[in-house]
């Protein structure tokens, strides 16, 4: 109740109307981002818990605390569950996060993560792997997939450049072409080796059931790195927003700024797919909502999106193993199920 009270009180205190953005203080901006980081440990807690095999609150506190509790409960909790729950709070605050600063640093409303084509490299990375004959081990997989990613990058980069500056409308327009370009050759080795790649769809449709320890020790540390050097950059993106020419006037060096972005956006996203293939919406709906919730200013905007994106991705989660259970629907399914109408309500709205 208590938890539900302090929601409350932040939702009435920094709702407002979208075009308004409300004097952002230091007070302000704690008490949002604690009472996010409250919601994502209760749904957390809910995470541990609910799925194929029930496990009580207190037994999952039991096991947090290092209490007695029985041998099976532990294993589903620490071994199967706790690496599934960070690998969901991390891809959904990376794919957040990369998402807004896309958004700010394109000046486009409709920029996410995989808009730039790394995604489609990424997969196409992974199923190589699979024609190959690597299969989806831990490891392999996701090397080829970070690879592919890593290859897109680098192109959809230089193909941005315009007479030696990073172009937004360059550099988008090339991550789609490129994109494009690559998801053609996915259809072609799905059409080819469609017995072999059978199991590949998986990764299309965004998968956590696959999480490990050592893949969350591997891209969870990236990706956080990476988030914060995108953090650090919120008050230059503000600023960017209102023109090249307006940033430059406060010493603001906008082609070091949009560099940084893009490498940090898109080494998020290469590693989020690497992790967990391609979830969709996450990245394009979260920053929406919380420039909703807590106005347009980056500063608030961004790491409110890091608790928002790990909270909707861990809900989905949750949902991707109850609603048939105890067969289990692909995370991406339910995030695309869940972000597509919210988006459309959004859009109505503004």
């Amino acid at each position: 109740m208590r938890l539900w009270r302090t929601f409350t009180v932040c939702f009435f205190l920094f709702h407002n109307d979208p075009s308004m953005t409300p004097y952002l203080t230091f007070r302000h901006t704690v008490v949002v981002l604690l009472g996010l980081l409250l919601i994502l440990v209760a749904v957390s807690f809910l995470s541990l818990s609910l799925g194929a095999s029930p496990v009580g609150v207190a037994d999952v506190w039991s096991v947090a605390t290092g209490g007695e509790t029985d041998e099976t409960v532990r294993i589903i909790v620490l071994q199967l569950r706790l690496p599934r729950l960070f690998l969901a709070i991390v891809v959904g605050a990376g794919l957040s996060i990369a998402g807004a600063a896309l958004q700010s640093l394109l000046r486009n409303p409709l920029a996410e993560p995989y808009i730039l084509g790394i995604s489609s490299g990424g997969t196409a990375g992974a199923f190589l792997a699979v024609t190959i004959g690597l299969g989806f081990a831990s490891l392999t997989t996701p090397l080829f997939s970070f690879a592919g990613s890593g290859l897109v990058m680098l192109l959809v980069y230089s193909l941005g450049h315009r007479r030696g500056f990073l172009d937004p409308n360059a550099l988008l327009l090339s991550g789609v072409m490129v994109g494009a370009f690559f998801n053609a050759l996915i259809l072609m080795a799905v059409a080819i080796f469609h017995q072999e790649l059978r199991t590949a769809y998986l990764w299309l449709l965004g998968n956590l059931s696959s999480a490990d320890g050592s893949t969350v020790m591997v891209v969870g540390p990236l990706i956080l790195v990476a988030g914060l050097v995108l953090v650090s950059q919120s008050r230059a993106l503000n600023l960017i927003a209102t023109g090249d020419e307006s940033a430059k006037q406060f010493g603001i060096n906008v082609e070091l700024v949009r560099r940084v972005s893009y490498v940090g956006a898109s080494l998020i996203t290469g590693l989020a797919v690497s992790a967990s293939g391609v979830i969709g919406f996450v990245g394009l709906l979260v920053p929406h909502v919380c420039r909703l919730l807590f106005g347009s200013d980056n500063r608030i905007v961004m790491p409110a999106s890091i608790l928002v994106g790990a909270t909707f991705l861990v809900g989905c989660d949750i949902l991707s193993r109850l609603l048939l259970a105890p067969t289990e629907i692909p995370v991406g399914a339910i995030t695309a199920a869940l972000g597509a109408p919210i988006f459309i309500y959004l859009l109505k709205r503004s």
